[in-house]
């Protein structure tokens, strides 16, 4: 029977474990925190939990627009909503450790011991886990990563914040500056701006979001400044110090803004350092991110690598897949090599902002070809009726034969909506069979397949 040791118990360890339990191998899952690792305690979960609870009172805010009215507040209307912090926060914490629960429970069920101890490599078949050592016949490292600490604005808990430490505020941030303008800090200055704080999003680049589709950030940035946000773009933070009653950013070019609290949100640095790896043979890059190739392997024999520590799309669903691919490789099972272009993500803001395949900047740059439709979500019948307004549905096909190569959804629940693409993507459907495609009416989805009718090419039939 083949021994399989995993360093690490986020998606891309426990998701391995259960297919490599699956596939008769020994299987022992080492993870220090808990089942379900950052991603599940401190991390994913925590964080679209709070702000699903902030997407909730935000609806709340905006149904005088349609016609609700609130009675009972002080007020008497719909901007006495109010939300007690302590309450959201133990509801996030007691989610998290329900899904972490959860994990174990299933992981278990199939077998897979958890050793609940730091794991590190010895050599590339024997594993340390606490004080028991642990010969294996193949290892899968999936330790995750942390936030980055930049030099002069170390997190201290109280009035620093990373994302980790937000779920002990005992209060509502009265002013929350956000330093980082990437997917975490649009997600977290959005959800605590809903939420009631007064929020400032320190921006370093010209937009939010510099990675993302353009049209999604600049929708995204109007429905934040309309709702109050301040948004300083080109805008570097130099430091992040304590005042006797809140916080001062300095930034670049002299200008400082002033808070109650700050929150970093300026990167991951992988967990590799302190581990064996590289006395083990496994190479890391310059950025201590672990190399791997597309099957998941390492420069070491018999040592795989997923998730956040290896760097490729730091996605949950990333890290799932790269473990799978891993112990089907190591067990002698046909594989198909992780393919980046097939990956889905989303933003969890408010609108969401979701995207699958070739991003719109590569085809403006020449690098492919493509035909484009773009169909603002104020045109769809269920829109209309919801009080959305903000959003589009975004297709990208080839210009001769119509498959689709990706698309960009802005609108609520993306994340849900993208996966009519996700799967036109992946299974090389043409626009042309996605618009013989029943949506219901009326639906956001039917926004999908009337892009694909404007896309149809003539004369192809299916």
């Amino acid at each position: 029977m083949t021994r399989i040791v995993i360093i690490g118990g986020g998606p891309g360890g426990y998701e391995a474990a259960l297919v490599a339990a699956q596939l008769g191998a020994q299987v022992t899952l080492v993870e220090q925190d808990g089942p379900g690792g950052a991603c599940v305690l401190t991390d994913c979960v925590p964080s679209k939990t709070l702000i699903a609870t902030s997407v909730r009172k935000q609806a709340l805010l905006d149904a005088a627009s349609l016609g609700v009215s609130f009675t009972g507040g002080p007020d008497g209307d719909v901007g006495s909503v109010g939300v007690d912090l302590p309450l959201v926060n133990k509801r996030v914490k007691e989610l998290a450790q329900a899904q972490s629960a959860d994990i174990a429970t299933r992981v278990e069920a199939e077998g897979v011991e958890i050793i609940r101890a730091r794991g590190r490599l010895v050599d590339p078949q024997v594993v340390r886990a606490g004080d028991r050592t642990i010969r294996a016949d193949v290892v899968l490292v999936a330790t995750g990563a942390t936030p980055r600490v930049l030099p002069g604005a170390e997190p201290d808990g109280e009035r620093i914040l990373n994302w980790r430490q937000l779920y002990d505020l005992e209060e509502l941030p009265e002013h929350l500056i956000v330093i980082g303008s990437g997917v975490t800090g649009a997600e977290f200055a959005g959800a605590y701006r809903s939420l009631g704080a007064e929020v400032t999003l320190v921006s370093s680049r010209d937009r939010m979001m510099p990675n993302e589709d353009a049209d999604g950030a600049e929708v995204l940035e109007e429905v934040y400044r309309r709702r109050g946000m301040n948004v300083m773009g080109r805008s570097r933070a130099a430091s992040v110090k304590r005042t006797d009653d809140g916080v001062v950013v300095t930034l670049e070019d002299g200008r400082t803004a002033e808070g109650s609290h700050a929150l970093m949100t300026v990167g991951m640095v992988p967990n590799t350092s302190g581990i064996g790896l590289e006395e083990a043979g496994v190479q890391l890059d310059r950025g201590g991110f672990i190399k791997v190739d597309k099957v998941s392997r390492t420069s070491a024999p018999g040592v795989y690598a997923a998730g956040d520590c290896t760097g490729v799309l730091m996605l949950a669903s990333v890290a799932a897949m790269q473990g799978r691919i891993a112990v089907w490789h190591a067990l002698g099972e046909a594989v198909q090599p992780l393919r980046l272009s097939t990956v889905a993500s989303n933003i969890f803001t408010d609108p969401e902002i979701a995207a699958v395949g070739v991003a719109q900047r590569a085809i403006e740059a020449g690098e492919i070809e493509a035909n484009v439709v773009k169909l603002p979500l104020a045109t769809n019948a269920r829109a209309k009726m919801q009080g959305f307004n903000d959003g589009f549905v975004k297709l990208f096909c080839r210009p001769h034969t119509g498959i689709v190569l990706g698309g960009v959804v802005v609108a609520p629940r993306a994340s849900e909506l993208i996966l009519a693409v996700s799967v036109a993507v992946q299974q090389r459907l043409t626009v042309d069979q996605i618009a013989h495609t029943f949506a219901v009416y009326p639906s956001l989805s039917g926004s999908i397949t009337e892009a694909a009718r404007r896309l149809m090419q003539p004369g192809v039939s299916i």
